[in-house]
């Protein structure tokens, strides 16, 4: 870790992930300290095994964010633990894989999506990360500084499958109006994306796709400690691409070149009209 920077509290969700444990394991790594939430008690039992080396600055937590009181209780938990939290990184997601192991090419069909289907992946893809935003808000303000960071996807899958597509369209709106409610707070709100399908049990092996041609997960670790890190102070509403960081450059460097607004801001030029002020 960079002289410079400080060692911060981060409240990682789907920390037992394919990404996630990238994610964790480059933050313990540059000396921060990780509070680990996944609702795999067996992967975070092995990410555990994993990070041995960083005990006194990990807290795996158990935990099923579609329940409203287990997100209250994972920032309640860093912040005893700790004694502050910094970061909240909300990588937890369900994804089509989890209907059934093919549904990532046989894209689900409207018959498919029950409403309970539709309220589980909005509960743990959406209401979760509002739910733990407005846990840390408080501290984060009273701090002074925050880093927010919310995975979401690419927008090829917003506008192809149901319903976690609508999930993420979502939390990529959400990420684009805290940025700009948070602005001047010292808490900044960012969105990382890997850049397409991954080679993480996220997508299951009935997709059809070679594993080798997809991305690979270590690609979010440089970007996630920049986001974590004194560097990215003021960097707010942008979206990061990990496989456009190119880890051979300087990391500020590589920042700029990896990132671009949150949405697609490009589509305002088609309104016809907006209230000034």
């Amino acid at each position: 870790m960079a002289a410079n920077d400080k060692s911060r509290v981060v409240l990682l969700t789907g920390a037992a992930g394919g990404l996630g444990t990238v994610m964790t394991l480059a933050l313990l790594e540059a000396g921060h300290a990780v509070a680990a939430v996944d609702r795999d008690e067996g992967a975070l039992e092995r990410l555990s095994a994993a990070v041995a080396g960083h005990r006194d600055r990990f807290l795996p937590m158990p935990a099923d964010l579609a329940a409203e009181a287990q997100c209250a209780e994972a920032v309640a938990k860093t912040i005893a633990h700790f004694g502050r939290i910094e970061g909240l990184i909300n990588n937890a997601s369900i994804g089509p894989s989890s209907l059934r192991d093919d549904a990532e090419k046989n894209i689900p069909t409207i018959e498919e999506l029950t409403p309970e289907i539709w309220d589980r992946f909005f509960a743990v893809n959406v209401r979760a990360p509002l739910l733990l935003m407005r846990a840390v808000l408080a501290p984060m303000r009273k701090q002074g500084w925050g880093r927010v960071v919310n995975n979401t996807t690419s927008f090829r899958t917003m506008l192809r499958v149901l319903p976690y597509g609508a999930t993420k369209s979502a939390l990529e709106s959400m990420s684009a109006v805290w940025a700009e409610q948070l602005k001047d707070t010292g808490i900044t709100v960012n969105v990382l994306v890997p850049g397409g399908p991954t080679d993480t049990p996220f997508i299951a092996d009935g997709s059809g796709w070679r594993r080798e041609q997809m991305l690979r997960p270590e690609i979010m670790g440089p970007p996630i400690r920049w986001l974590m890190s004194e560097a990215s102070n003021g960097v707010t509403g942008q979206r990061f691409t990990g496989a456009a960081w190119d880890a051979s450059l300087p990391a500020d460097e590589a920042a700029q070149r990896a990132r671009r607004a949150i949405g697609w801001p490009e589509l305002a030029a088609q309104t016809a009209w907006w209230p000034k002020g």
